[in-house]
């Protein structure tokens, strides 16, 4: 992520340093973006190593069209459709999974996707734009609680029942189809302003992670992860705001800690169960340098396990 348009993906060192490249290994970066981890990820492998690569959004396929190299593969699938697609693509076990989560910069300054509230915009918001609801469509026949659930939940937003009070009787009059209605109507709503923050900053990121089932994909792509990696094999996820990382966080925590079994089970040790998953490190943030160059990276958090 950057703060001006231009990509500049964050934890690169970082991220790519963790995953432990091995020269013949072969790779998942699950989250392709402009391509900066692959490009570093390929500088790792020898001749004989193999890179695959997924991203659902259309426009990280074209940039990633420019990156010709016989070791890589770029696929067009949701991160969260990692087991199938390798499967399509003929691997069964890999060296190390990569996921670098949430939107990304050219998804943000795009004014026409519709992520942000900074141009008036479709409120498209999805991030495969070839198929699924956009944000209008979906803002024009929820219910009342749906909204607000998403916008509570999603946003962690104080005043969701009172957006979405907004939301309904606004639609009512007309389509809310243009990012600067939507955040119009929010601003409207929320009595109080966190400094520095735009009131309408958590519904916007509530409603893009609902329309993209942003969480619903994480959950489901990391054991799919686990299940994919070779002994000694590596994940390593970063995440941008708290519901993510407590995802990230809490599985890799379960997969790391033995099942607990009822006590005086007539078992031996070695036929306890063992935990599938060891952590790596502690939880790592971008150094004050990396936040002051790119300011969108202050929220990262990277976690990193490897596969017993």
């Amino acid at each position: 992520m950057s703060s001006g348009g231009a990509h500049v993906t964050v934890l690169l060192d970082e991220a790519v340093n963790s995953l432990a490249i091995k020269k013949d290994g072969v790779y998942v970066d699950a989250t392709f973006g402009r391509g900066g981890h692959s490009r570093r990820i390929l500088d790792g492998l020898g001749e004989n190593g193999r890179l695959l690569a997924l991203d659902r959004d259309p426009q990280a396929l074209l940039a990633g069209a420019n990156l010709v190299d016989p070791r890589f593969c770029l696929l067009h699938r949701a991160f969260g459709e990692l087991a199938e697609a390798m499967a399509e693509a003929g691997v069964n076990a890999v060296d190390g999974v990569l996921l670098d989560v949430g939107v990304s910069s050219p998804q943000i300054d795009d004014a026409g996707r519709g992520f942000s509230f900074r141009y008036d915009a479709p409120l498209d918001m999805r991030m495969d734009t070839t198929q699924g609801e956009t944000a209008a469509e979906w803002l024009a026949r929820a219910e009342l609680r749906e909204i607000t659930e998403v916008i509570k939940n999603y946003g962690e937003e104080r005043f969701a029942f009172q957006i979405a009070k907004k939301v309904v009787a606004a639609r009512g009059e007309q389509p809310i189809v243009t990012t600067a209605q939507f955040a119009a109507l929010v601003r409207e709503a929320v009595r109080t302003r966190e400094p520095g923050q735009d009131p309408a900053t958590r519904s916007f990121q509530a409603l893009r992670i609902h329309i993209n089932q942003e969480l619903r994909q994480l959950e489901v792509v990391l054991p799919q992860a686990l299940e994919l990696l070779k002994p000694g094999g590596r994940l390593v996820v970063i995440s941008f705001h708290s519901l993510e990382d407590r995802i990230v966080k809490n599985f890799m925590r379960a997969q790391s800690t033995a099942d607990a079994l009822p006590k005086g089970l007539p078992l031996r040790a070695d036929q306890l169960p063992k935990p599938k998953l060891k952590l790596v490190g502690k939880a790592v943030k971008p150094s004050s340098d990396e936040v002051v160059a790119n300011p969108r990276a202050r929220s990262a958090v990277m976690r990193v396990a490897e596969k017993v």
